[in-house]
């Protein structure tokens, strides 16, 4: 049972066979809906599972929990259908099922079938001759098809009529069922008006329908088995044991569970061995494989302090780590949760396919019986006029339907983890494709998120090492990366710093604190002007060092409430990103805009545009934006009528990703700004985001191009079938060869490779 929580709602997967179609899936989110409390049911038949929102399981028992699953699975079972457990709940060290699994009523299906059409083919090649095997030989071969290999057809449409809606069992069941009655009683109640000569009869029409429809549900399952590698073979990046250090000076290394490792505890990694659980390296050195997490294809260095992912490869020394996460908090849970969210999601586009599949079936019942009655009445007999009908049963089978969304999504967030981009909604992927501009957050995502302080300029008269300690302590409790830059900046220098008192940060502007009873503040240049603190000499450094990309802060002092003077100048310097300037090129080559939003001053913000290849006059430079007017940012973008994407990494990027269209976040930031983008970058790099919107724009294309052979099979069959140009083996081909070529179109998305 995969559970999660939130304040007022409960999340339930689990898994659901004996789907055949996307009328199967309408009828599984019905009974779901019925259960009480639930809120909202979402059935993949690609995925065969569910997901199911419960309201007011706030804080629910285990007990309580395992009773909701209960009643959501005794739903499934009444529905018709085999609860199952939710994909990825298996055992750990399942056996991957063999390429042939489940073949075996296929086979034997063809084998019984094969006789009763090869003397139909000869015949055809020698006309002359009397090639068709007697009517009591092709009952006997017939009939097991029909009944045992059929029965689950006969389950599922039964089912299917208690619950007064159709679905693909009831249409091959009637279809089939009619062609081998109609054989049976022209055996019974003709054969004596043939003067001994067997009638012609059609149980080759039922038999080779059943196998050709068994036959592409196994290649169907096959082909699914492809489309979900990603997540199975994320999940078995999990190692199962790993190297415990205990003892007295830890000296003794046990082998232990995963699962029973705790935070803080110290793990050996050998070389060669996957690194068991998320981690930071304490000692030795070696070269680390993330490429099936990040799509990194180099190994990375990783010394004393580095920051270990569980389930990638030691590929050189060994090292001793100490813990950092475990269970679902390791970044490796959490990738895996991300694209197994967007698998079991559907798309905005698949709510067509639903309501047109709602209707279905009982539509394709009445033209087959119009086409029945329309042909008697026309004066064709009752045998082909049955046949016509059944022709049309079985061509109209919704398969391909149920199909084409999920798995062209199951492949496209596949391919996508595989080269480092998550997914987490079926909506943000197709969506994207839509996007005209996209929105970079400066700081960490366009530019390495490291500024050094690059020059320190004090007042005149005043001593800039005394000032550089002062600005410090301020800064000494912040994570913010100008903070950082000043803390190093003081410790290359060796500077002792007292601890600040009443520290208070000021949003989007500053930090001000008391430092040895003096009142200091720290920050923006536009703070000091609202301020109206007076730069005096400073000014023209500050200009200066502004139109050369600096980012310029101002250290001041508050003397009274009516005076605040300034001390000293901190000036920044960030690089951009390798391959950022690229990755606006490719964009733009795309027909794509591209924007920075920073709140640096704008001569900085401009130069830095400059150097990314953004032009300040065209507006792709948005400077001096505060943290919480991104958002506003966003939907100023978005009010032109465009479809917009940000990309950012820190907390107070996350309303602007929630704002935009399609939110990305950097792998590298925070888990709020990964929360509330619908796209999380696992190697953070600005060429990604290229990648991410071509994969949505091949996964939208696939999902069109099978949603219009689904219909297209249909729009076309059901015609031809009804007038009589295609016989029921025909049409039970053609339906087969629907779903497959369905699967196997999304399936090429799994070629894709980035540029």
């Amino acid at each position: 049972m995969n559970t999660s929580h939130t304040s007022s709602v409960s999340s339930f997967d689990l898994g659901i066979g004996d789907m055949t179609c996307a009328s199967c899936v309408m009828r599984v989110e019905k009974a779901l809906k019925k259960v009480p409390g639930v809120t909202s049911a979402s059935v993949n038949l690609a995925t065969e599972s569910a997901r199911v929102q419960i309201a007011n399981v706030d804080g629910a028992e285990s007990e309580n929990a395992a009773q909701t699953l209960a009643r959501l699975r005794r739903a499934v079972r009444d529905a018709g259908y085999l609860p199952l457990p939710a994909p990825g709940e298996g055992p750990k060290n399942a056996v991957e099922p063999s390429a042939w699994a489940g073949f075996w009523p296929v086979g034997l299906g063809l084998a019984l079938s094969a006789p009763l059409v090869l003397p139909m083919l000869v015949g055809w090649l020698h006309p002359s001759g009397s090639w068709m095997l007697p009517v009591w030989v092709q009952f006997l071969l017939a009939t097991p098809v029909q009944f045992w290999l059929g029965a689950k057809f006969y389950r599922a449409g039964w089912h299917a009529v208690k619950a007064r809606t159709g679905n693909m069992d009831l249409l091959v069941a009637v279809g089939t069922t009619a062609a081998w009655g109609m054989s049976v009683w022209l055996w019974i109640s003709a054969s004596s008006e043939h003067g001994g000569h067997a009638p012609h009869v059609y149980f080759e029409a039922s038999a080779v329908v059943i196998t050709l429809v068994l036959l592409g549900k196994w290649l169907e399952t096959r082909a699914k088995r492809q489309a979900t590698t990603a997540i199975r073979a994320l999940q078995a990046l999990r190692p199962e044991v790993a190297h415990l250090l205990r003892g007295a000076g830890e000296s003794e290394e046990i082998d232990v569970p995963v699962d029973e490792v705790l935070v803080g505890d110290r793990l050996v990694v050998r070389p060669g061995e996957r690194i068991a659980l998320d981690g930071v390296v304490l000692l030795g050195q070696s070269q680390v494989d993330e490429s099936l997490l990040t799509g990194e294809s180099l190994p990375v260095a990783k010394n004393v302090g580095a920051t270990l992912i569980g389930g990638s490869v030691n590929a050189e020394g060994r090292l001793v780590m100490q813990v950092s996460a475990v269970g679902h908090q390791t970044v490796l849970a959490r990738i895996i949760q991300l694209v197994e969210d967007a698998q079991a999601a559907k798309a905005p586009i698949q709510r067509l396919v639903d309501q047109v599949s709602a209707v279905f079936v009982p539509v394709v019942l009445v033209i087959a019986l119009l086409t029945l009655l329309g042909w008697l009445a026309a004066g064709l007999s009752t045998e082909e006029a049955v046949l016509r009908a059944v022709a049309v049963l079985v061509i109209a089978c919704p398969c391909a339907l149920g199909l084409a969304t999920p798995a062209a999504i199951m492949a496209g967030t596949g391919v996508a983890a595989r080269h480092g981009i998550l997914i987490k909604d079926a909506e943000a992927l197709e969506l994207a494709h839509k996007v005209d501009v996209v929105a970079f957050d400066k700081t960490g995502t366009l530019t390495l998120g490291r500024p050094q302080l690059s020059t320190s300029l004090a007042m005149p008269g005043e001593d800039e090492k005394f000032w550089l300690a002062q600005a410090a302590s301020l800064q000494s409790g912040s994570e913010h990366p100008l903070a950082k830059a000043v803390l190093q900046a003081a410790k290359i220098q060796n500077l002792a710093y007292p601890a600040p008192q009443n520290l208070q940060a000021v949003s989007g502007k500053g930090t001000q604190g008391d430092v040895e009873g003096r009142r200091l503040l720290l920050g923006s240049l536009r703070w000091m002007q609202a301020l109206n603190v007076d730069l005096g000499p400073l000014v023209g450094p500050a200009e200066a060092l502004q139109a050369q990309g600096a980012t310029v802060s101002a250290l001041a002092e508050q003397l009274d409430e009516q005076k605040v003077v300034a001390r000293a100048l901190l000036a920044f310097t960030d690089e951009p990103k390798p391959g950022a300037a690229q990755a606006l090129a490719e964009l733009r080559r795309r027909g794509i805009r591209t924007v920075m939003v920073s709140g640096d001053n704008r001569g900085a913000a401009e130069a830095m545009g400059r150097r990314l290849g953004l032009s300040a006059d065209k507006g792709e430079v948005l400077a001096e934006v505060l943290p919480g007017d991104k958002a506003a940012q966003v939907r100023a973008l978005q009010a032109g009528g465009h479809t917009v994407a940000m990309v950012g990494d820190g907390i107070n990027d996350a309303p602007a990703l929630a704002a935009a269209d399609v939110g990305v976040a950097m792998g590298q930031g925070t888990d709020v700004a990964m929360q509330a983008a619908g796209i999380t970058l696992m190697r953070g790099e600005p060429v990604l985001v290229a990648a991410a919107l071509d994969i949505s724009h091949r996964t939208v294309r696939k999902i069109r191009q099978n949603l219009f052979w689904a219909f297209a099979y249909n729009v076309a069959g059901i015609p031809l079938a009804a007038f009589g140009f295609l016989n029921p083996v025909v049409a039970g081909a053609a339906m087969a060869l629907s779903s497959l070529s369905v699967m196997t179109n999304a399936l090429l998305l799994k070629r894709w490779k980035s540029k």
